[in-house]
């Protein structure tokens, strides 16, 4: 398997030995073939692996695993030495999903099918970056990854608009060969003399940041690594896995099909608030591979507020309130409706419809919050203005998310997370009628829609076995799959291996 060819790791073979994988995969000989993944989710896993080794090594040179506190859990294969120009760490995860047959009175193109499937989907990256120089208040990293993809989606990952599994996404032309997931130019101008630690990982090598400063970013990246980030709900690795628990689904960010985009954008931080924004590449057609490089025309504008800041004294609370304006040669709902029932076209086409400079634009809040030392609860808004076609990420105009997680000390077992989430999607009138009439996003569309908010449970238990490797077991419960009231509900049921080295 290439991840694995490119991955090279011993501990992987553990990992991938699942008896669920290898029958998938004999039962599949074109995986080769299969969907790339709309992007890793890194944040959860390499920060809480930076975090332990800091722990263990008090920032120093310390590089052997002797030296480490051995009371203290890794979460790493190989420990990594404290404060080091240099980074080079990586990623494997493999997830089974598997559904049950559920009622279904119609099924169109686009539809999740009611039919028992199983499915499993690989992910590998490699991340390194170097830190040219030693300036703490002008501090440099050079930043690039590679990654690997490959594996299907229950429904080719049509059919749901939060669809079950963020490692996949539709497209099986792309294949699973390596591929250049990031390349940045990360610059830190220090506004002030007094300086404040920083946890090291791949996307910011320094040990300590000036506690004012402005932090500067251009390259191809994706906006999820740096908006509308939560430590409860955003990785996919450790945590969630459906796409509109671990983003905010009405969030239709700048992105390619693999989730990344090229751009660029600023960050002011402060001791307890910052504020950001960015402006980055749309694609040329919704869902696209291809990039539309006349920013005059077709660009993504996001924007976030971020307040650090606890409702309960002693713990840690945070609050975000994010904007994005997104201009490109989008399609328009309720033209194509008008013209499907004027007889001009004999069905709704999304696609005849679409504008150059076209704006869709919306608004989203994120907020995490620590009540006790295990119990954590986190939640999130989501709104777009819904008349222009979803373009890049899902199909969702307004969203509400609430969960949390809680960690298994009581039964001894520190590292473990026991999470529960529930969120409930909807799209506008104008969307509604697309669909209903039999129109197609590059979601959704089962030809006919008895509207319903789409309502999804997810649980997880997520197992930390040994260092740098965790298994995972999630139920996923959706209801009025893609919106539809006429189907479901569906059960999806998931087993994951994840090894961080």
């Amino acid at each position: 398997m290439l991840t694995l060819k490119l991955l090279g790791m011993p501990a992987l073979n553990a990992l991938l030995a699942s008896p669920l994988v290898w029958a998938q995969a004999s039962l599949e000989p074109s995986v080769a073939q299969l969907p790339d993944a709309p992007r890793p989710q890194p944040q959860a896993s390499l920060v809480l692996a930076s975090a332990i080794v800091v722990a263990q090594h008090g920032g120093g040179d310390e590089s052997s695993e002797e030296q480490a506190n051995p009371e203290t859990p890794m979460f790493s294969v190989f420990v990594r030495p404290g404060d080091k120009r240099y980074w080079i760490s990586g990623q494997a995860n493999v997830i089974f999903q598997g559904r049950l047959p559920f009622h279904s009175l119609y099924e169109g193109p686009n539809s999740f099918r009611n039919s028992a499937e199983y499915k499993t989907s690989m992910i590998g990256t490699l991340y390194t970056a170097v830190r040219p120089t030693h300036s703490v208040r002008y501090s440099t990293d050079l930043i690039l990854d590679i990654e690997s993809a490959g594996g299907r989606g229950l429904s080719e990952a049509l059919g749901l608009a939060g669809f079950t599994n963020l490692d996949v996404v539709r497209n099986p032309n792309l294949g699973s060969a390596p591929y250049l997931a990031r390349y940045e130019i990360h610059q830190v101008i220090g506004l002030a003399a007094k300086t404040t630690e920083q946890t090291q990982g791949p996307f910011a090598l320094a040990s300590r940041v000036p506690e004012r400063r402005l932090e500067v970013r251009i390259g191809k990246m994706t906006l999820p690594d740096f908006f509308d980030v939560n430590s409860i709900g955003s990785d996919s690795h450790l945590q969630f896995m459906n796409w509109t628990v671990d983003n905010n689904g009405a969030w239709d960010y700048a992105a390619d099909t693999r989730g990344y985009t090229v751009g660029g954008m600023a960050e002011y931080d402060d001791r307890a608030w910052s504020v950001r924004y960015g402006i980055f590449a749309m694609p040329v057609v919704a869902n696209g591979i291809d990039m539309d490089w006349a920013f005059s025309r077709a660009h993504g504008q996001n924007g976030e507020f971020e307040l650090r800041r606890s409702l309960v004294p002693g713990r840690i609370g945070v609050m975000r309130v994010m904007f994005y304006a997104n201009r490109a040669h989008m399609g328009d709902y309720r033209e194509a409706v008008h013209a499907y029932l004027a007889g001009v076209d004999p069905t709704p086409t999304i696609t005849l419809h679409e504008h150059f400079g076209a704006l869709k634009y919306g608004v989203g809040y994120n907020a995490e919050q620590e009540l006790t030392a295990q119990l954590r609860v986190f939640g999130r808004f989501g709104w777009n203005e819904g008349q222009h076609e979803s373009f890049a990420y899902t199909e969702v105009d307004q969203t509400v998310e609430g969960g949390g997680d809680y960690a298994g000390a009581r039964w001894g077992r520190p590292a473990d997370k026991l999470g529960v989430a529930f969120v409930s999607n909807a799209i506008k009138r104008d969307h509604q009628d697309y669909l209903h009439y039999g129109g197609l996003g590059f979601l959704l569309g089962d030809g006919n829609l008895n509207y319903g908010r789409e309502n999804i449970v997810e649980s997880y238990y997520n197992w930390h076995a040994w260092r740098g490797l965790f298994y995972a077991v999630d139920v996923q419960h959706i209801s009025n799959p893609g919106y539809n009231r006429d189907r479901g509900p569906a059960w999806v049921g998931s087993v994951r291996g994840h090894v961080d080295f």
